[in-house]
């Protein structure tokens, strides 16, 4: 097999350094095809593990390509493959799970604990040009789905997945914490479930200007650093109005930042759901486990997403959402280390930075 381009790719280290490096191409086995990738998104869990080394017990313990949001065409397939050929644009989900254990053959497949998760060591992942992947994990796109759009699917399956656990209810109040990527996605597809009020929170005033752009019905809180859990969530309840069974029924929490969690079980009716989407420190010590319980709360966490894909397909391609608007910086492949500082830096005003890779292949 020959290329006729080089393979530049971004590399996590584990002394918590970034390089720039080609990366080999590999030949498409059996059930696998070789991808270009077009377009990767950056996500916050590739700054955890070029800042800190880790995510809870996923170690960077050598090199490894970052990235996992990704969309790209098929280039070739290996052998076995009969649901995708060269030229099809798809988009990548990236965990492969081994579907051998008590949780795979449940269909928790994302929960498996010999999941393959591009971009987390020892697994590379889509910050490169040429990529296999297995052809069971690439989903094809529609023609109306950019690859930019592609590439957003797997932080939209974050959302789905928490939003079908949470249980929104159509016009119950809901509460988004965090108007990051994940809270703004998680704030579109609240607003398409059919929950109101929608209430969403951050201690950005840019980013709350940004959200109340992105869904002009949704109410803004800014976060007061001067106030605890308890007062801000007072604060944020009475955007609700004093009655009790309009207060948020659900609270989809998308920072991982313990104190927006705390903040969250305050604020959640009683009798509702706190669903933790974001990541966040291993060990969080004053949750107020007594004010859950009296109140039968429901804390509930997820783990990425399984059978998401081809809904969250159905979802931009029938126009049901329109993320495009978050995608606000891009940068060529050979530009990637530029799109990290660009994401690790509040200060950029970045929602959703991208690298693009427009090459032509003739592979």
């Amino acid at each position: 097999m020959t290329t006729p381009l080089p393979n530049p790719s971004l590399q996590v280290t584990a002394d918590h350094s970034l390089k720039q490096v080609e990366a080999p191409v590999y030949a498409p086995g059996f059930g696998e095809v070789l991808l270009h990738v077009k377009a990767t998104g950056v996500c916050g869990s590739d700054i955890h593990f070029w800042k800190t080394g880790r995510i809870g017990s996923l170690i960077v313990e050598g090199d490894c390509i970052l990235g996992h949001e990704a969309a790209g065409v098929v280039l070739q397939c290996g052998e076995g493959v009969a649901t995708l050929k060269p030229g099809d644009r798809i988009a990548v989900e990236p965990g492969v799970p081994c579907e051998q254990c008590w949780l795979c053959q449940e269909g928790r497949y994302n929960l498996c604990e010999d999941v393959q998760f591009a971009g987390v060591y020892p697994y590379h992942g889509t910050i490169q040009r040429y990529k296999v992947h297995p052809a069971k994990w690439c989903h094809k796109l529609p023609d109306n789905v950019t690859y930019s759009e592609g590439a957003l699917l797997e932080p939209l399956s974050v959302v789905m997945h928490g939003i079908k656990s949470a249980g929104l209810s159509l016009g119950r109040g809901a509460v988004v914490c965090g108007a990051g990527p994940i809270g703004l996605i998680a704030l579109a597809a609240a607003r398409a479930s059919g929950a109101h009020p929608i209430v969403i929170t951050d201690l950005e005033s840019r980013r709350l200007e940004f959200a109340k752009k992105f869904c002009p019905a949704v109410r803004t809180y800014q976060v007061d650093r001067n106030l605890d859990a308890e007062g801000n969530a007072k604060k944020i309840r009475k955007l609700y109005g004093d009655d009790e069974y309009v207060a948020p029924e659900t609270v989809l929490e998308c920072t991982g930042v313990e104190s927006s969690v705390v903040t969250a079980c305050f604020t959640c009716r009683r009798g509702g759901t706190v669903m933790v989407i974001g990541v966040g420190r291993s060990i969080m010590n004053n949750l107020p486990f007594m004010h859950l319980s009296l109140a039968e709360i429901d804390l509930k966490f997820i783990n990425r997403y399984r059978d998401t894909w081809p809904a969250g397909l159905q979802c931009l391609g029938g126009g049901i959402l329109d993320l495009k608007p978050l995608v606000t910086h891009t940068y060529p492949l050979e530009k990637a280390l530029d799109a990290l500082h660009t994401c690790s830096d509040l200060s950029n005003g970045s929602i959703k930075v991208q690298i693009i890779d427009e090459a032509e292949n003739v592979l």
